[in-house]
């Protein structure tokens, strides 16, 4: 028996006496970790069994699924970021609506100009400008600092735009407005990048379009307060009017840097307890299982029962795991990538991505353009149309209704008899005027001293002064200010519908997929409500509602459709790529408005809405380019996802040759990193 165990020794291998790489042991233990899990043939001690299983149970009572990490996503306090990232864009979205809410306001209250339209479009192109180039670098800047930080940052920006731009209102300086609208526009939109990849990296899997459409349901609330209040301040020439109306918003996005600096503190603290508990208690369970390992099996090797080669390979083995344990409890994400992330990553973004951002390009130029247009649109068509052609003032010279006007002075026709006036046409204004503040005594609240008009038109109007409002043109602006308030809540009607149906529709695009085949519907209901805004003349709430489901239906597939486009390391920079390019057409779009709007006599309808119309043709036709070229990249956008698979897209990944930082899964419905270099810790 003494010479048999002889033999069986010396036929066993020598026990490794130093430990392997972390690389080495990632390759040799390629199921150790995450999932702590031995192959079950091996050999093994009760005792080792007995501590390893307990420290699986450890991690499990630390919120371990499987023995993986926890992420941000685990975490119940994800809400709570939920709804200050919604907070923060709630303000941002407030503050770049008012201009659109106060179009009319605006034109009476600026200088008088044949070319406001233009002037008015150039608050959206230059809030666009600055936007082409710096979501790029906002993207980026995003990846490497950290998405939290640059919320603080970005929020700060947009709360001084808001501030310039209520300083220019104020002295009724286009160029002060303008500057204001370009500071706003350098933080706001790397404000949306740094949003999206905050809600995408605390809610992952199946959660994250939920997320995204409570985010922007939410955040389009402001939107939605913005167009109810705005008009009601400005209107209100007691409370300060449209000055009023510009510092509120001014005031709100101060609010939103207060929202952002607790997002701050809330993700420094889930960092450290992540690291705490993925870290520090995991290798303290671990090293416990081990000790009680050595223990056992030092028992054994003292018992003599010739099992002593088994137990000291097992020891070595074990400190071995141990090491890899150690490194892998570093970091709390399942990947680390060490190596920097450049804007020349593009180059890797797929063929899909490309589309997708097309798509985003031509089917938000009906959307967004449209809505800071939207209250002119809505008052010339259907809430303050133009008087009757053929009525008069019975005294063309004289004030129509106020306390200027002692006596009557009605809208007559040719042949003298009394005008109709529909409820949604506009009063008949005087032809003319001629009145200094010597005229009255309470020409003390007028804003001007003289008012002399040979040839008195609509745009001369400012219904914010108290001459116009309650002295000369009462009626007029009555009815124009009720115009204006009734135009806001019915272009709200958008806003509301994605307000309340988004959730619901990231849940059930969660569930059902259909993301390509989502957006040929909602770009082909738009050119639908287009269509019905160009040539009929019924009610503007049935477009609102189609135009409204349209792009609750866009949203919710096109933003979480960027991560499943692109390698998950370049998400930052994928949302500053498509924002970017967004921005293009919102810097364009606004001025071939208004260069469409004055080549038509000054009027919006048809031409301006058959542009809108085109916008929403190119993206169907996009739309299906992509969904048939989605069919080749594995149904990425169509598939639905379950909650353990990690969708991770890379530009090579598909039917392509490529640098292999992803491949293929045989057999799953998943793509995953591989380990290509050793800068890459595979946790």
């Amino acid at each position: 028996q003494q010479q048999q165990q002889q033999q069986q020794q010396q036929q066993r291998p020598e026990a490794p006496t130093h430990i392997p790489p972390p690389t080495a042991m990632a390759m040799a233990y390629s199921s150790f970790p995450p999932t702590f899990e031995f192959d079950d043939n091996r050999t093994r001690s009760q005792a080792s069994d007995n501590g390893l299983h307990r420290h699986r149970d450890g991690l499990h009572r630390h919120g371990g699924t499987k023995g993986r990490p926890r992420k941000k996503s685990s975490l119940g306090v994800r809400w709570l970021v939920l709804g200050l990232a919604c907070a923060v864009m709630s303000g941002s979205y407030y503050a770049y609506d008012i201009p659109a809410a106060l179009h009319q306001q605006l034109a009476d209250y600026m200088p008088p100009s044949s070319d406001y339209e233009t002037r008015f479009n150039l608050l959206y192109a230059v809030y666009s400008v600055p936007n082409v180039v710096l979501p790029l670098v906002g993207g980026t800047f995003v990846d490497r600092r950290g998405a939290p930080l640059c919320l603080a940052l970005f929020s700060c920006t947009v709360c001084a735009g808001a501030a310039l731009l209520s300083a220019g209102v104020a002295n009724r300086s286009w160029e002060v407005m303008y500057l204001g609208r370009f500071v706003f526009g350098m933080g706001a939109e790397s404000l949306c990048v740094a949003q999206s990849t905050i809600v995408s990296d605390w809610f992952e899997g199946k959660e994250v379009a939920f997320a995204m459409g409570i985010g922007l349901a939410v955040s389009r609330l402001g939107s939605i307060w913005n167009n109810i209040i705005s008009p009601k301040v400005a209107n209100n020439a007691g409370g300060g009017g449209i000055q009023s109306a510009f510092w509120i918003g001014a005031v709100v996005t101060c609010c939103s840097v207060a929202a952002a600096g607790c997002i701050v503190l809330v993700d420094k603290r889930a960092m450290r307890k992540l690291e705490r508990r993925n870290g520090g208690e995991g290798l303290h369970s671990l090293t416990e299982a081990l000790l009680e390992n050595e223990g056992g099996e030092s028992e054994m090797r003292e018992g003599g029962d010739g099992l002593e080669g088994d137990a000291g390979g097992d020891d070595q083995q074990d400190d071995a795991v141990l090491a890899e344990g150690e490194t892998a409890a570093k970091s709390p994400c399942a990947v680390q990538v060490e190596s920097g992330v450049h804007i020349t990553d593009v180059r890797k973004f797929t063929l899909l991505f490309w589309l997708l951002t097309l798509s985003c390009f031509v089917v938000y130029g009906c959307v967004l353009p449209f809505n800071n247009v939207a209250s002119g649109i809505l008052l010339e068509r259907n809430f303050f149309t133009s008087s009757p052609s053929d009525c008069g003032l019975e005294y063309p010279d004289q004030c129509s209704v106020g306390y200027l006007q002692q006596g009557t002075n009605d809208a007559q026709d040719a042949n003298g008899d009394m005008c109709s006036i529909a409820p949604s046409q506009a009063p008949v204004l005087p032809s003319s005027v001629s009145h200094t503040s010597a005229d009255s005594d309470m020409s003390g609240e007028w804003e001007e001293g003289t008012y002399v008009y040979q040839s008195l038109t609509s745009d001369h109007v400012d219904c914010g002064d108290p001459f116009w409002m309650d002295a000369c043109t009462s009626n007029y602006c009555s009815k124009q200010n009720a115009a204006t308030e009734h135009a806001g809540k019915v272009m709200s009607i958008p806003y509301l519908i994605s307000a309340v149906s988004s959730p619901p529709l990231g849940h059930l695009v969660d569930r059902y997929g259909r993301r390509a085949q989502i957006a040929i519907f909602s770009s082909s209901l738009l050119l639908v409500v287009h269509l019905t805004l160009a040539i009929s003349a019924s009610s503007p709430v049935g477009p609102m509602i189609g135009q409204g489901i349209a792009y609750s239906l866009y949203a919710a597939v096109l933003w979480p459709s960027v991560p499943l486009t692109v390698p998950k390391q370049y998400t930052g920079t994928a949302f500053g790529v498509i924002t970017s390019i967004q921005n293009i057409g919102l810097a364009l779009f606004p001025l071939a408005i208004a260069a469409i709007y004055n080549a038509s006599g000054r009027r919006y309808i048809p031409h301006v809405e058959f542009f809108f119309m085109a916008c929403a043709a190119a993206g169907v036709v996009v739309g299906v380019v992509m969904n048939r070229l989605d069919g080749r990249y594995g149904n990425k956008l169509n598939k639905v996802y379950t909650e353990e698979e990690e969708v991770e897209v890379a530009s090579n990944s598909i039917g392509e040759e490529g640098d292999g930082d992803f491949a293929s899964v045989e057999g799953d419905h998943y793509f995953s990193p591989l380990l290509q270099s050793e800068d890459r810790v595979i946790s």
